[in-house]
């Protein structure tokens, strides 16, 4: 995924911590990753499989996945994330601190990015 940052490189970093106890069901919980990070679906039908990308909010907005639970965003998605994570605010903790990144580095960690996938 190729991630354009704009505002001289103004961008977000985005960590969060999921509280498995405060979650109704491990159902719950797959609910919000899901939602997060989209799923594959697998629809067997005899000896066929079909499948389908169901997307999550990290397939419309570019972003660096730093770590399992850390991703950095451009500035201007901030808003979009924190309206994600306050529907979650019982369950999930997170955190947003905005940060300065260079043209060549965003560029080299979104590169390092897609060689991970």
């Amino acid at each position: 995924m190729k991630i354009e940052i704009k505002k001289n490189g103004a961008a977000v970093i985005i960590t969060f911590d999921t509280r498995a106890e405060d979650f109704e069901s491990d159902y719950e919980r797959n609910k919000f990753f899901r939602e997060l990070h989209g799923w594959n679906q697998t629809v067997p039908n005899g000896s066929k499989k079909y499948e389908y990308r169901r997307p999550g909010l990290l397939d419309e907005i570019p972003h660096i996945k730093v770590a399992d639970s850390a991703f950095i965003v451009a500035l201007e998605h901030m808003k979009r994330m924190e309206q994600f994570f306050d529907e979650w605010h019982d369950k999930v903790h997170y955190d947003m601190m905005k940060i300065m990144m260079q043209n060549k580095d965003m560029r080299q960690l979104a590169h390092k990015t897609e060689e991970q996938r």
